[in-house]
Parts: structure tokens; C-alpha cells; sequence
């Protein structure tokens, strides 16, 4: 009886002796993958984007705990074998339950390889517009210029147009401008190149473009546009804008509104409107009444 205590005794000894050193294997995995992950970062790859930092510094943290793992489940007497046959049945139903999930992974996979943008890249995707933060196996994440948090799914980003705007060193900011029919287009034209070239942050190449877009209602309606940096692209348009509004100012070049004519009869003439001030009319009324009354 003796014996047999002391045998189970040792038993339980070299189990509690395996658990831990299973454990210990397992916390010396995790901060040993977290110090090779990110030590890798500090060394210079060539051609590697932000993006592809964090994919390779989740791929070694992950890949050297996996390796870790696999040795505690060692130590602790599991079949690896087993193991991994009930892993792969388990990600086959998963799959089957989670369809969503899997689409997302495999666009999330596209999106990858295709690099279509990257970490700190300005998107558009519909209405949405901002930084991307992130780019997961099932998602994109992005910061608006709002600070809000977007979360789009990566099938999402497959099927919808996705426009980068900070994927070029340069941009073109397009102005919209309307004058009166009754300037000359020529000398506006002269005056438009004469602001472009003033501006710092217009670049001389490639050069600024006018494009006369077509008679409006109440305007001949221009596009003048300029190119920058891509970080100048907002200081850029606001400057514009308001350099051609002050030059315009200057040389008396009319900047139209709408007008509305309001015509009977025959085409060419309009119909005459007479305003009258009636609030006087009835001011004066109660006037001569008041001093009648008095009277």
C-alpha cells in the first residue's frame, strides 16, 4: 500500500514537473516571438512598404509561437498527429459555417498580393474617406479626417472602386470658376496664369491647364487647373481660390449669381415688374387716420 502511494506520488510529481515545464516553454515562446518580431523591424529591407513590416512582423511572432506550442503539447504526451487531423476537420466546418469570413480571408489575401495601397496611404472607398491604420486578413481599418474609426470588410474593398489619393508624389486640384458673358475669356485666361505663377506652391510642371467648359444659366463656366505636391494639395486649392477672387476684384471681372428673367409674350422683352413699398402706403394710411381721429 505504501508503495503504491509513493508511486502515485511520483506520477503526479512528473505530471505537475511536465505541466510546467510545458508552461514554461510556452511564456519563453511568447516573449521570445515578440523580441524576434520586433527586432526585425529595425532592419532596413529594401522595397518593403509599412504595410509589408507589420505582415512579416505578425508572421514571425506567430510563426515561432506556433513552433513553440507545438513543443509544449509535446511535452505534455499529445499525438501531434491527432491533433492536427481534428484541427483540419474543425477548420472545414468552421469554413462551411463561416462563408463571410472566409471571403473576407481570401480578399484579404488579393489585397495582399495586388498592394493596391498601404499603411498611412489617404483611401476613398464610396463616401469613405481617410488613413488607412490597418490591413488585417478580414478587414481594413481607417482613421476619417473626423477621427472616427472605419472598419471595412475586405470583400468590400474588392468589389467597390477604391481610390488612392496619396499614391503619386503630385496632385492636380481642379478649380471651378464661372465670369460674366460680357468678359474677355482671353485676359481672363491671362489673369488665371498670372496668379498660378505667383503662387509657391504651384508647380511649374506640369503646367496649369484652362479648359472653358460650356455656357451655364448666368455664367461662361471655366476649369483652371494646377498642380502641386501632395502635401501642398489643400493649402494649394485655398490659396488659389482666394489670390483669383482678390485679382478678380481688382481688374472689375464680374463673378456671376444666378439671375431669373421672367418673360410674356414675345421672346426678347422681358415683362416690366413695378415694386411697390406697401408697408409705407399702409404707415401713411394710419398716419391720416390717427390725425383725422385727433382732429
Amino acid at each position: 500500500m505504501q508503495e503504491t502511494r509513493s508511486l502515485m506520488s511520483l506520477i503526479e510529481q512528473l505530471h505537475l514537473f511536465e505541466i510546467s515545464k510545458a508552461l514554461l516553454i510556452l511564456v519563453m515562446g511568447y516573449f521570445l516571438a515578440k523580441i524576434a518580431s520586433s527586432s526585425l523591424l529595425r532592419i532596413e529591407f529594401a522595397n518593403l512598404s509599412a504595410h509589408g513590416k507589420v505582415q512579416l512582423k505578425r508572421a514571425v511572432f506567430y510563426g515561432i509561437f506556433i513552433l513553440m506550442a507545438i513543443s509544449a503539447l509535446r511535452e505534455l504526451g499529445f499525438d501531434l498527429s491527432v491533433v492536427l487531423g481534428a484541427a483540419g476537420i474543425l477548420s472545414v466546418a468552421i469554413g462551411f459555417a463561416s462563408q463571410t469570413s472566409a471571403s473576407n480571408l481570401i480578399s484579404g489575401i488579393f489585397l495582399m498580393m495586388e498592394r493596391p495601397f498601404s499603411i498611412g496611404d489617404v483611401i476613398r472607398v464610396g463616401e469613405t474617406t481617410g488613413e488607412v491604420i490597418s490591413i488585417d486578413l478580414l478587414s481594413v481599418k481607417l482613421r476619417t479626417f473626423d477621427n472616427l474609426f472605419v472598419r471595412i470588410p475586405n470583400e468590400s474593398m474588392i468589389k467597390t472602386q477604391v481610390t488612392t489619393l496619396t499614391k503619386f508624389p503630385i496632385r492636380r486640384a481642379d478649380l471651378s470658376i464661372g465670369i460674366a458673358y460680357k468678359e474677355d475669356i482671353a485676359r481672363v485666361q491671362q489673369l488665371l496664369s498670372e496668379v498660378a505663377n505667383k503662387n509657391t506652391k504651384c508647380l511649374d510642371e506640369p503646367a496649369p491647364l484652362f479648359i472653358l467648359l460650356g455656357f451655364g444659366s448666368s455664367a461662361v463656366n471655366i476649369q483652371f487647373s494646377v498642380w502641386s505636391k501632395r502635401e501642398n494639395f489643400l493649402a494649394l486649392k485655398n490659396t488659389m481660390y482666394q489670390e483669383i477672387k482678390k485679382v478678380f476684384d481688382q481688374e472689375g471681372i464680374e463673378i456671376p449669381f444666378p439671375h431669373l428673367s421672367i418673360y410674356s409674350g414675345e421672346a426678347t422683352k422681358p415683362m416690366p415688374i413695378a415694386m411697390q413699398n406697401t408697408y409705407s402706403k399702409a404707415a401713411k394710411s394710419k398716419s391720416d387716420d390717427d390725425a383725422k381721429v385727433n382732429k
